[in-house]
């Protein structure tokens, strides 16, 4: 990776399209480099790694308005808040993690009973969305 690079390369580097790089400019979570009398912008290794930070913190799930707040946290004297955010969002994985364990509970328990019930009139999945 050179020094400064195009959009397309800086694309490439963080595994995303160029297209949400301009979303993300456009959101204010990038920066976008001024264009030098007619040429074409250059991006330094510095945009890749915020480039990667934002996707990263997409992955854990943190929204788009979540990473900024987090961008926002650089200096270490921000960790607490950061803490707090990363917290709040774990609370929140932890619940849909219960949900989701419930549902599958529920869908075993339907599908086993279709099972036992195999030939009947009633299915038991349809009996018990109608009720």
């Amino acid at each position: 990776m050179s020094a400064t690079m195009t959009i397309g390369r800086v694309a490439e580097a963080a595994g995303v399209t160029v297209e949400a790089i301009r979303f993300y400019q456009r959101l204010g979570l990038l920066a976008e480099p001024t264009r030098p009398a007619g040429g074409m912008r250059r991006y330094g290794v510095e945009f890749v790694s915020r480039l990667r930070f934002v996707k990263r913190a997409q992955r854990l799930g943190f929204s788009l308005a979540e990473i900024q707040r987090l961008l926002a946290l650089e200096d270490p004297q921000s960790c607490g808040t950061a803490r707090s955010l990363a917290a709040e969002k774990l609370a929140l994985v932890e619940a849909r993690l219960a949900d989701l364990a419930r549902m599958r509970d529920v869908l075993r328990e339907l599908v086993a009973r279709c099972d036992v019930r195999r030939g009947k009139v009633a299915c038991p999945i349809i009996a018990t969305l109608t009720e």
